[in-house]
């Protein structure tokens, strides 16, 4: 029996870290479906908690790499330090994108460059005759059942591979450069989508490449033109394989693809906003609006660009959906301690941002993170000279985005009173429980109340964080904590007590001779009463 040990993976084209899974472990399991060997699935959490989880496998496969980091609420990635203690007795392969930082081997495992697929099964004993992405599709369908194994099943989301590679493979940081363009069969990727579902997922993001609206476009040109037809018939075929899907929803977008071809843009955002559900993100890799370090980078988007992207996908997304949330809304990506960057750079990104402020538009999400160096790119000229010069810029930046920008954006998008449906529980702190929304970016909503992890709640706003909020959760008056009562809107301490003294209430009239008119309106719009 081979193991598998997911250490989660985070690229700038694929996400891995629960609740998402990334296509790799399911890739794995079906190679060793495919050649009759025995597998067993854990993650890295799992691990931690368990080591004999793996204990019986005589070989274990080790996933791992971020490249992209961020802050994880769902799990804790495998780091370099951690990789000699992880089975020391036991013979290892290890791939992802943590083989390309490492500096040498590591004892005990063999390391199989990124991208793994073709030499991993190679090793394996397999016979590797195609040699683009398709060479997948058949490991994806085998291997879909290994989402059964995942400690969150079935809360999960199933990150899914349309290409890999970016044609424009010159921005002087990204790891994507490695990966030629290679196109999965449409087909095959609503297979991949079936099996998944028939396994009992309900949850979806077309990630795992670098602009989705460049899927099977037209490559032979300068910038890749967008075929909204194709698009219009992807998104029929999978709704009609899988018709009860909770989560559909994607990853990037170039907006030089929007600004070079609106036209076909604007049919395809009108697809997604049609066809994939609402809380959808199209995360713009801007990097910069700066003009001189796009340049020294050879960024692909101009601060114009971005901005036209942003107008076209407010145009049509930008309306409240079922669950709470706008249909589909821009996020930006920006990178510090590029090449060129200066202290002027910080006040251009800022200007920016208060540009979108000021003519109206929504963005869900402002990503910032300094750079990762890797050997084999171009800013491993300058290492991270830059990071380390400019760090107090960046705390600085961050700080006046987070008050400025973050929390005005935030009212925008969820002002008090809205209903967020589905708030999947995570974590919970005293009186206070942390939970996501199953979908590409969540917002994490912090719920007043003491609620099991996976538990569903629908929750109000109430308040906000510079990038969380507060709600309160939809449940029944007399059912509701006197430290809840206390925390709905216009119901002070008081008012809270006299609730909790007068319980049960059955009826709406009792309710009304209680707290008065008024407060009962507000019960109506945050509790569940009797009629």
């Amino acid at each position: 029996m081979i193991g598998i040990l997911d250490g989660y993976v985070d690229e700038p084209s694929c996400l891995g870290v629960p609740p998402y899974i990334s296509p790799y472990p399911r890739y794995i399991a079906g190679m060793l479906e495919r050649l009759g060997i025995r597998w067993k699935y854990a993650t890295v959490d799992e691990y931690r908690r368990n080591p004999e989880v793996l204990q019986k496998a005589k070989k274990v496969i080790v996933i791992a790499g971020i490249a992209v980091p961020g802050k994880y609420m769902g799990g804790r990635p495998l780091s370099l330090k951690e990789l000699p203690s992880i089975y020391p007795e036991k013979g290892k392969i290890l791939v992802g994108p943590i083989t390309l930082e490492m500096k040498g081997e590591i004892e005990g495992y063999t390391s199989i460059r990124f991208p793994f697929e073709h030499e991993l099964y190679r090793i394996l004993g397999g016979e590797v005759r195609d040699f683009s992405r398709n060479f997948v599709n058949e490991f994806a369908v085998l291997g879909a059942k290994i989402v059964k194994e995942h400690p969150d099943f079935p809360n999960i989301i199933c990150e899914i591979e349309t290409y890999k590679g970016c044609y424009w493979k010159r921005c002087s940081f990204c790891i994507e450069r490695i990966h030629r363009v290679s196109m999965r069969d449409p087909k095959a990727v609503v297979r991949e989508i079936k099996a998944l579902y028939t396994h009992g997922v309900r949850h979806f993001r077309l990630g795992n490449q670098t602009d989705f609206f460049t899927y099977m476009a037209d490559f032979s040109r300068e910038y890749p033109k967008p075929d909204p037809e194709f698009m219009r018939s992807f998104h029929r075929a999978i709704w009609r394989e899988c018709p009860k899907i909770k989560t559909l929803h994607l990853d990037n977008v170039n907006p030089k693809t929007i600004a070079e071809y609106p036209e076909e843009s604007r049919e395809i955002i009108k697809t997604v906003v049609c066809y994939q559900t609402p809380g959808n993100i199209a995360a713009f890799g801007m990097e910069s609006a700066d003009e001189r370090v796009i340049e020294k980078n050879n960024l692909l988007a101009h601060p114009e660009d971005v901005m036209f992207a942003i107008e076209m996908i407010n145009r049509y997304g930008r309306y409240t959906g079922f669950n709470g949330l706008p249909y589909f809304l821009p996020g930006i990506n920006f990178v510090f301690g590029l090449k060129g960057e200066t202290k002027e750079t910080f006040q251009r990104n800022y200007d920016f941002l208060m540009d979108i402020l000021e003519r109206g538009l929504l963005v869900r999400r402002v990503n910032l993170r300094q750079v990762k160096v890797f050997d084999f790119t171009p800013m491993a000229e300058i290492g991270e000279k830059k990071v380390r010069r400019h760090k107090r810029y960046f705390r600085l930046f961050k700080e006046k985005i987070r008050e400025n920008f973050d929390r005005k954006m935030l009212e925008k998008i969820l002002p008090k009173g809205r209903l967020i449906r589905d708030v999947r529980i995570e974590e919970r702190h005293g009186r206070i429980s942390f939970g996501r929304q199953l979908a590409t970016y969540p917002i994490l909503v912090g719920v007043v109340g003491s609620f099991e992890r996976n538990t569903f709640v629908d929750a109000r706003v109430v308040d906000y964080g510079r990038r969380s909020i507060t709600a309160f959760p939809k449940i029944d008056i007399n059912s509701a904590s006197l430290y809840q009562l206390m925390h709905i809107p216009g119901i002070g301490e008081r008012t809270a007590s006299n609730i909790a003294a007068m319980r049960p209430f059955r009826s709406s009239d009792e309710i009304e001779r209680t707290v008065g008119r008024e407060r009962a309106k507000i019960l109506r719009k945050y509790l569940i009463i009797p009629d």
